[in-house]
């Protein structure tokens, strides 16, 4: 993959900016939102007198001395270089590169290290996880719904955690899927060691993205606030034998509040490690039996992803149709057509044409008016 930028010498002053202050000890997300809200930028938070860091809600002497003496340079100038030299991103909030499911959650990262490639229809996606001491059966219903979701067309998204994590990934990439690993660490830093191979695989057919630094070792504190971003990039979250004490759960936490759907996978009612997810399912989560369970349940994308050439997607449901399904439903518009039109554009026999289209009026996604005109119903 060609680095976003190709001269290692001449980082961009905005990009400079935004690493200097991700790599401030002691500022988080929540409070990088507080001294953005109150400053404007990057560039004007790091110049800014320690009088004024004061007055921002949530800094005190400690953190604006931290500032003060961390807004220098050079860490992050070879932060910059680094990344260039392992072919890493760096996507800013704000920007086109920068995923657009993150830009309205709660405390986004400002900065994205992307491993990897990630692409339009990786914006259909869900993300499984669960339990680190699964069982056989866990890591069973893990691996059988991501190959399904895959298959499908969804991006996998999980976190590269030992157990169900790890075993979502693997699924994916069984079947040639996209997925995508949510780190807790830096990108030079891969946790736990024992999926490096893992990880290198998955940035090879989807991408390994973290806000931590290249070289940010494991902190207990770090995993329950990466899982914002692993809700955040998801249009839902499936959990496979979560505990009461699970770090899963901070997950669907988050996706709740983020206003994603939050399913989970029943387990055996003696199973403490599926304790989590039958409290889930007591208070309102959908159960899930199958891939069709997800796809059926999932609410609509923000705008319509280009999954191939061609080929339209507007709601998840769209993905539990066959080939001449999809075919007959893109040739269909949001403007009343012709079936004489639609037959056109399908290039197949008007019979199967007017057959799919039942079939698909069936399933709600499109809608028959007099004269033979069909529209297609907004998801």
């Amino acid at each position: 993959m060609a680095s976003l930028f190709s001269d290692d010498s001449d980082c961009p002053p905005d990009v400079l900016d935004a690493l200097r202050l991700a790599m401030i000890p002691g500022v988080g997300p929540r409070l990088r939102e507080s001294l953005l809200a109150a400053l404007g930028s990057p560039a004007a938070i790091l110049t800014a007198a320690r009088e004024v860091l004061l007055q921002v809600e949530g800094i005190g002497p400690k953190l604006a001395n931290s500032i003060i003496e961390n807004r220098h340079p050079a860490d992050a100038r070879r932060e910059w270089v680094e990344c260039q030299a392992r072919n890493i991103d760096l996507r800013l909030r704000g920007t086109p590169a920068y995923p657009p499911s993150l830009e309205k959650i709660p405390d986004p990262p400002s900065v994205l290290y992307v491993q990897g490639t990630l692409e339009p229809r990786d914006q259909v996606a869900v993300a499984i996880v669960g339990s680190r001491r699964c069982t056989a059966y866990g890591r069973r219903q893990a691996e059988r719904l991501a190959r399904g979701l895959a298959n499908a067309g969804m991006t996998i998204i999980s976190g590269l955690a030992r157990g169900i994590d790890g075993c979502a990934h693997r699924g994916a990439l069984a079947v040639g899927g996209r997925t995508i690993a949510v780190t807790a660490t830096g990108l030079t830093k891969i946790y736990p060691p024992e999926h490096a191979d893992l990880a290198r695989d998955i940035s090879r057919q989807g991408a390994l993205v973290t806000e931590s630094p290249l070289g940010q070792e494991p902190i207990k504190g770090l995993f329950p606030q990466r899982n914002r971003i692993i809700s955040g990039l998801s249009l839902g979250v499936v959990l496979v034998e979560a505990s009461r004490n699970s770090g899963a759960l901070h997950t669907a936490r988050h996706a709740m509040e983020q206003g994603r759907d939050v399913f989970a996978v029943p387990g055996p009612i003696d199973n403490l490690e599926s304790e989590g997810c039958h409290d889930l399912i007591r208070d309102g989560a959908a159960l899930v039996r199958g891939v069709d369970d997800i796809l059926e349940s999932l609410g609509p994308l923000m705008k319509p992803v280009a999954m191939s050439p061609g080929e339209e997607v507007r709601s998840p449901r769209e993905l539990t149709l066959n080939e001449p399904e999809r075919l007959v439903l893109n040739a269909v518009t949001n403007d009343p057509q012709h079936l004489d039109n639609i037959t056109r554009s399908c290039g197949i026999e008007v019979s199967r044409v007017s057959s799919t289209l039942l079939i698909l009026e069936m399933k709600r996604l499109v809608r028959r008016l007099p004269g033979s005109l069909f529209v297609r119903i907004p998801q």
